[in-house]
């Protein structure tokens, strides 16, 4: 009987990293930007059927990059267990907090003990009722959660985009200069992005209950000129 190839764990871990990276990396960034009512999702993606951004609960929204099947998969995941919290115990029992950890463990198990990781990265957003209350939590395709400030970046080419935002960025900015800077960051020195390339979700504290709001194109437009 032959026996299995030996691999060092260290080495099994490195090879899978460098397998998701290189699959997140071939999709198009995205990126989540604190502004003066609330969260801003911004993400490059011409399609208007297969979203990247949605709502998950009442002050949640969910944002992903990567292999689509593999994310939606997970954002279905976190509104059901978000809807079975809040029915069970009550509405504001639930958190981003909570939802992030949850995803947290399946992606660490997954990238531990599958034979193939997940090619994703997701960012868990919540608006407070105060700007010091908002919460992005960004998950790594191992599990990995960050707490992140002001803004967080996604998906392929996220150390430029990093560097481009936290030159433009500025506290308290109104929804039309978070939408400008997101929108820099993401297009770079090289390209011009359109509304018609974007798609944006904000989550506003003035909304009511349900906070999440998609940005139709024209309205993208106007807030851009």
């Amino acid at each position: 009987m032959s026996m299995p190839f030996y691999v060092p764990p260290e080495q099994q871990m490195k090879d899978r990293a460098d397998f998701a990276r290189k699959g997140i990396a071939r999709g198009r960034a995205l990126v989540g930007v604190q502004f003066d009512q609330g969260i801003l999702l911004v993400a490059e993606n011409p399609s208007s059927t297969l979203r990247k951004v949605s709502e998950i609960y009442d002050r949640i929204a969910f944002a992903g990059v990567g292999k689509y099947n593999e994310f939606d998969q997970l954002r279905q995941a976190g509104v059901r267990a978000a809807d079975l919290t809040g029915y069970q115990y009550s509405r504001l029992d639930v958190d981003a907090r909570s939802l992030a950890n949850q995803y947290a463990q399946i992606m660490g198990q997954i990238f531990t003990h599958d034979s193939k990781p997940l090619e994703v990265e997701i960012l868990v957003a919540e608006v407070g009722l105060t700007a010091d209350e908002d919460r992005l939590f960004h998950i790594l395709y191992d599990g990995t959660v960050m707490d992140e400030t002001n803004f967080s970046v996604l998906g392929g080419d996220a150390e430029a985009i990093s560097e481009r935002m936290s030159s433009n960025f500025e506290s308290g900015c109104n929804l039309s200069g978070a939408l400008k800077c997101a929108l820099a960051a993401l297009a770079g020195a090289d390209r011009q992005l359109s509304a018609d390339d974007l798609e944006v979700a904000t989550l506003q504290r003035g909304n009511g209950r349900r906070c999440f709001t998609r940005v139709v194109d024209a309205d993208v437009a106007s807030l851009l000129a």
